[in-house]
């Protein structure tokens, strides 16, 4: 069975500044605490093609991969694919975003299947994914509501 994982944040923050924030990819690496860099190698429309390099792991190795996003903001939804998988056989990320009376609600749906030869399974991808999701996403939202508090 593939792995899922659904994880949201509420921000405290205008949607437009949220959307603009988070879909600014070039920042990604001021934005997020485990991306070392992110180089953009196609843009056409709504769509661009990137990649994106992390930071060292314990061992050492560093991970990077292409994936290209989606963007629609009529919708306020993102979607993501990763092009170069890596050890996944295949991993597709959706963002929604929505005003609630708090802010802006940010959701990340991920679905994936890793490669038999990956170092992890399906369930500790699951696990990985669902506490880093939840690392980064307060990051953003510390940073979108110091930026909101700031305009």
């Amino acid at each position: 069975m593939p792995g899922h994982t659904d994880n949201e944040i509420v921000i405290a923050a205008p949607l437009d500044l949220v959307w603009e924030i988070t879909n600014d990819l070039e920042n990604w690496p001021r934005l997020f605490s485990e991306y070392a860099s992110v180089e953009v190698l196609e843009r056409e429309g709504d769509r661009v093609r990137f990649r994106l390099t992390m930071h060292p792991d314990d061992d050492g190795k560093v991970w990077s991969w292409v994936s290209e996003r989606t963007t629609d903001r009529s919708e306020l939804a993102v979607q993501a694919r990763r092009v170069e998988p890596g050890p996944f056989e295949f991993m597709d990320i959706r963002w929604e975003y929505a005003e609630v009376p708090a802010g802006t609600r940010m959701r990340w749906v991920q679905d994936f299947a890793m490669k038999p030869t990956a170092p992890v399974d399906d369930e500790g991808m699951v696990n990985h994914i669902n506490r880093n999701s939840r690392i980064q996403m307060q990051l953003i939202r510390e940073k979108v509501e110091k930026k909101a508090a700031e305009v």
